[in-house]
């Protein structure tokens, strides 16, 4: 099943508050606190649609720092990772959450409590799995 649009906000939404302007903390970008390597992982999205042919910090950046190319970022990274995490027979946004969170060879650790809770507020509110 491909990843909904209310899946990717939510999250968004666990990730950061889904703040636009969130820059830059160390390793990870924007609003989905992407990293370089997720990035890559993703076809290296490029900010004015298609994908860059190079990997360059400034590129990545740009991209995660940017709602629509970061929320590409994460839709193409799910279409090429998306496995049963929770092992419950279904692939849902409950396993894109842990995809993104620990990448698809560790999406079966626990969420941390905290993100986890604002998550499952967001996609009771959403009312989407």
């Amino acid at each position: 099943q491909e990843i909904s649009q209310k899946c990717i906000g939510c999250i968004c939404e666990a990730a950061s508050g889904c703040n636009v302007t969130v820059g830059c903390d160390g390793p990870v970008c924007g609003p989905f606190y992407i990293t370089k390597q997720y990035w890559i992982d993703a076809g290296k999205p490029y900010i004015n649609g298609g994908q860059s042919d190079n990997d360059n910090e400034d590129t990545f950046r740009s991209c995660a720092k940017d709602a629509y190319c970061a929320a590409r970022t994460v839709e193409n990274y799910m279409a090429k990772f998306s496995r049963d995490c929770t092992g419950n027979g279904i692939i849902n946004c409950d396993d894109y959450i842990r995809i993104h969170r620990f990448g698809a060879s560790g999406c079966t650790n626990t969420l941390h409590s905290v993100y986890e809770n604002i998550y499952k507020l967001c996609i009771q509110t959403v009312g989407e799995y």
